[in-house]
């Protein structure tokens, strides 16, 4: 009975078996989707987008090629960059019979995901690039236009016009700008060796093309061209495509107006030899008070510059710059240039001008040079002089002066170095030195350090004090109420020598004070402030 069970039981297994797969293969050709597999490892995947399942397929291959299809279709859906974030995941699992999903089924849901999931479209523009400046516009056509606005603030009446080249040294695509003339033509000549022979041989036509170009002599007036010459960018321009968010393109009137209006740069003047500051003003465009209230070295408008000093000027300047020449006539009234004798023994606080100056006429043509509205150069190509300028010429000394100090602090200049009127009995009518009015006691200084070779009473200066210091310069101090140093004393600068009186000629308590330079007196005011 058993081995009936057992026998029967085998018969009905291999049945159910044959049965199931007869049964699979119909499937099979019935259902495309239902795959048979075979077990080595994973062989069948599931594809998720953004976490959501999309799909089953046999070749993780496939899902990276149909999320490529997807992208594909969504960029030419738009002329403009489009951009989502997808993430793909793909878990495999091993199976021996599977349903794969067909390729339009996953593709349409793959695009339901992607259409879900796009962030922004990315405009097609260009990046205008000026220094370290940056403006981006929607064409390359408004970055020309940007451009060009910046030429046409300076005329030439549209004769000048802004092109954008490729820049053939760059890896990416880059253009740079470059300003031309528009009637500017160049002329190629090309003579044929057969063309020459014709006309008498080649050295006879070579003979007869330089004497063609060969100057005429010189020029009139009326011959020079006048008006713009040429212009060019002071900055590196470059123009870059790029994809950019709709929110971060400039509207062209506004980039307009970021490019070309001024701005304040601070930047630093040296004083060159010949300098006054009302020519500084001029060549900066700055008036001279402005100067004065940016500059702690310059006190009034009539404050002596020094060759070398700098003076902090802010001149106003655009993002782009533009340089040009112009070709002018002009007829004007004009100085010569000073000129100088050196005196070796005087110091370079002493002049004496032994010639005083006249000026000329003349008619000029010159090439002038600017850097927006601000003159940068000037060359004159023809002048011609109607009446010669007479030169300015002044006598003046090489040796650096000794450097002074104000002798008090405070007090009221009464009297000035020179001829005067007495101001009481017995006083000179010729002032040697400086009068401050100060209260009696007031500490007087020394100028400079050096040697006190007097101090004491002298006629006339009541009680006095002399200090040598040195290279011939020696300072005298007058009418004091008391005396702190004795001959032979070696003072510092600023160290308190006396108390200011009223002993001697006097009027009234005050400090008189003198400057001698090799035995001969100098206006004290020359060397130390009033």
């Amino acid at each position: 009975m058993l081995k009936l069970i057992t026998r029967y039981y085998k018969r009905l297994r291999f049945t159910y078996i044959k049965t199931a797969a007869v049964t699979l293969s119909a499937a099979a050709f019935l259902f495309p989707g239902w795959q048979k597999l075979e077990s080595t490892g994973d062989n069948m995947f599931t594809v998720f987008l953004n976490g959501t399942d999309v799909g089953v397929v046999g070749d993780p291959g496939r899902a990276e090629e149909y999320l490529q299809e997807v992208r594909r279709e969504l960029a030419l859906q738009d002329s403009e960059l489009v951009f989502a974030e997808v993430d793909m995941r793909v878990e495999g699992s091993e199976v021996l019979v599977g349903w794969i999903d067909s390729e339009a089924d996953i593709l349409e849901r793959m695009r339901a995901v992607v259409q879900s999931n796009v962030r922004n479209t990315m405009k097609h523009s260009y990046v205008v690039k000026i220094n370290e400046y940056m403006v981006n516009l929607g064409s390359v056509e408004e970055a020309r236009e940007l451009l060009q606005a910046a030429v046409d603030q300076y005329g030439g009446e549209g004769a000048f016009e802004v092109e954008l080249v490729h820049d053939a040294t760059r890896e990416f695509n880059v253009l740079t700008a470059q300003i031309t003339k528009k009637d500017e033509l160049q002329e190629t000549v090309a003579v044929s060796r057969e063309d020459a022979l014709a006309n008498g041989g080649i050295q006879d036509r070579l003979f007869s093309m330089f004497k063609e170009v060969e100057p005429a002599g010189e020029k009139d007036f009326e011959d020079y061209e006048r008006g713009l010459m040429n212009m060019n960018f002071a900055e590196e321009v470059e123009i870059v495509e790029a994809y950019l968010d709709v929110s971060q393109i400039t509207p062209l009137e506004e980039a307009i107006e970021q490019v070309i209006k001024e701005q304040e740069v601070p930047t630093v003047y040296e004083v060159v030899s010949g300098d006054t500051l009302s020519e500084i003003s001029i060549k900066v465009n700055i008036p001279m008070d402005r100067l004065v209230e940016m500059n702690d070295s310059l006190e009034t408008v009539n404050t002596t510059i020094r060759v070398g000093q700098k003076l902090v000027v802010t001149v106003p300047e655009p993002e782009l710059s533009v340089e040009r020449q112009e070709q002018i006539y002009y007829e004007e009234s004009y100085n010569a240039e000073v000129e100088y004798i050196d005196v070796d023994n005087w110091y370079t606080t002493q002049r004496e001008t032994i010639q005083d100056p006249s000026e000329g006429f003349r008619k000029v043509v010159a090439i002038v040079s600017y850097r927006n509205n601000i003159e940068t150069g000037r060359e004159i190509l023809k002048q011609e002089v109607v009446m010669e300028a007479v030169p300015k010429i002044v006598k003046r000394g090489t040796m650096n002066p000794p450097r002074f100090i104000r002798p008090i602090s405070g007090g009221r200049k009464t009297s000035s170095f020179g001829k005067r009127k007495a101001p009481t009995k017995g006083a000179s009518t010729y002032h040697k030195g400086v009068d401050w009015a100060v209260s009696t006691g007031t500490s007087v200084m020394a100028a400079s350090g050096g040697t006190v070779t007097k101090a004491g009473w002298t006629s006339g200066g009541g009680y006095t004090v002399y200090i040598n210091h040195g290279n011939g310069t020696e300072t005298r101090y007058k009418h004091l109420s008391k005396i702190l140093v004795s001959v032979g004393q070696k003072v510092s600068q600023g160290q308190v020598i006396a108390r200011s009186g009223s002993t001697g000629v006097s009027t009234g308590p005050h400090l008189h004070f003198e400057i001698l330079i090799n035995g001969s007196y100098v206006n004290p005011l020359n060397y130390v402030n009033p």
